[in-house]
């Protein structure tokens, strides 16, 4: 299935240390020639790499950017990021915000998450996860 790539598993794909996300994502490449994430996890990733003022990583991070899908958050994504939230709220089962607007872009598109936070996201309904941590 199609994925939507969580800014951890990006993050290890940038890093190549991890076999089983290298073996994932070349598999995946294979398949489907491009990655998909969400604005939300070029943000996450940017800021730490200005932050630790990372200026090489942050150049091929910007060139790996150029040739894979980095998808909008709409209007249509926060709709269904509240809802998500205020579910999760009234189940007294809250996560942070960006993991939530990071599933409701994979609902939205009707992604899968490769994700190696499965303890977070498994909260969410309907959302197909993927560990790419994982053989």
């Amino acid at each position: 299935m199609k994925c939507l790539l969580d800014t951890d598993v990006a993050s290890q794909i940038l890093k190549a240390k991890n076999r089983h996300v290298a073996r994932h994502a070349a598999d995946y490449l294979r398949q489907y020639a491009r990655f998909s994430l969400s604005l939300i996890t070029r943000y996450e990733i940017l800021r730490g790499y200005k932050y630790s003022k990372a200026t090489a990583q942050m150049a091929v991070f910007r060139q790996w950017c150029s040739i894979h899908d980095i998808l909008d958050v709409t209007d249509e994504i926060v709709e269904i990021a509240a809802d998500i939230y205020a579910g999760l709220r009234r189940s007294g089962q809250p996560i942070g915000d960006a993991d939530i607007l990071i599933a409701a872009t994979a609902l939205h598109h009707g992604l899968a998450l490769a994700t190696a936070n499965i303890a977070h996201f498994s909260r969410i309904p309907n959302l197909t996860l993927e560990d790419w941590t994982k053989p």
